[in-house]
């Protein structure tokens, strides 16, 4: 996992920061993963303290354990795993900051999940980001910003990690479960996770990639007349985005089938191509090369009405009856 992070943009700033000894004094980590946000976050501590060199000294490396594992005295984990931060801690937090490192220079505190902390949790710790204590740093962890006030994003330098591509999880995956999967099940699950590396987890470990094909070659294949029972079918799902971005896979994988066949072209191995090629040569047959065009517009405007809490039952249906009247 440590190597998907280490080559982000956001990653890579930090360490030029540290080797030039320009470290702010707040950062915002920004990743749409909550599964992974808080050893992403250890990730993230390490160039505080020089711990991020590919060489470590003896020191440096014993430094970069016991961040590991939150044991390490000058850098501090809030809350307790699985808790949210709250007034009571955020005392806890306040009192540490008059007490000198132990080791070094750096005192850092790490927050995760910080969009989860209410306002006057928040409230409470902007004196403290505006003007920390000497050689206190901080670096808050959030999924999102949403919940954040604008007084606290003002007063933090943000380090967003972009949306992974495919081929980037896929090699992650691969890597983090040496074998226990095969090449299409990391394919599809790295094609429907929106580009997080804790989505993808969570439907491989969970099964629910299988589903999720179904699904979404149901919609695909689906007559005017079957609607009604797919939309029965589907608009229930708990991954409902990761539905829709596999959609957009499948669409995409069906324009390059049929646009293949037409230039005679050789097809390269994609998403669905190697393991489904039955049933993307029927959605490839059904639709014009201009509807499966089409397609990635609709599925669009369905992907930013469930953003904004949209009835995705009724999103699916209107995409489907899109697409049939094609």
């Amino acid at each position: 996992m440590d190597v998907l992070y280490k080559n982000t943009r956001a990653y890579k700033l930090l360490e030029a920061e540290a080797d030039s000894r320009s470290l702010s004094h707040a950062y915002l980590l920004l990743m749409d993963d909550t599964k992974n946000l808080r050893e992403v976050a250890k990730l993230f501590a390490k160039p505080f303290f020089g711990c991020h060199k590919s060489v470590l000294s003896a020191k440096n490396a014993r430094i970069s354990e016991l961040i590991d594992t939150e044991g390490y005295t000058d850098c501090l984990f809030f809350p307790e795993t699985g808790k949210k931060l709250d007034v009571a801690q955020t005392a806890r937090m306040e009192e540490e900051f008059l007490l000198r490192p132990v080791e070094g220079n750096a005192k850092l505190f790490v927050i995760a999940d910080f969009s989860e902390a209410n306002a006057q949790v928040q409230n409470k710790l902007l004196k403290s980001l505006e003007e920390p204590p000497e050689g206190v740093y901080f670096l808050l962890c959030a999924s999102n910003t949403f919940a954040l006030l604008p007084t606290v994003l003002s007063r933090v330098k943000k380090l967003e990690i972009q949306p992974f591509g495919e081929r980037e999880l896929a090699e992650a995956l691969t890597r983090i479960y040496e074998g226990r999967f095969s090449k299409e099940e990391i394919a599809v699950c790295s094609a429907c996770a929106g580009g997080s590396l804790g989505n993808a987890q969570n439907i491989l470990e969970g099964g629910a990639w299988k589903t999720l094909s179904d699904n979404a070659f149901a919609v695909a294949l689906a007559t005017p007349q079957q609607i009604p029972s797919v939309v029965k079918q589907v608009g229930d799902t708990k991954r409902k985005k990761e539905l829709l971005s596999l959609l957009r896979n499948l669409f995409r994988d069906a324009t390059l089938l049929k646009t293949s066949e037409v230039k005679g072209a050789p097809l390269k191995h994609n998403v669905f191509l190697k393991t489904e090629r039955i049933n993307l040569s029927k959605i490839a047959q059904k639709y014009s090369l201009a509807m499966l065009l089409s397609a990635q517009d609709y599925l669009s405007e369905a992907e930013f009405d469930v953003n904004f809490n949209a009835y995705f039952p009724q999103c699916i249906e209107l995409f489907m009856a899109k697409i049939n009247n094609g």
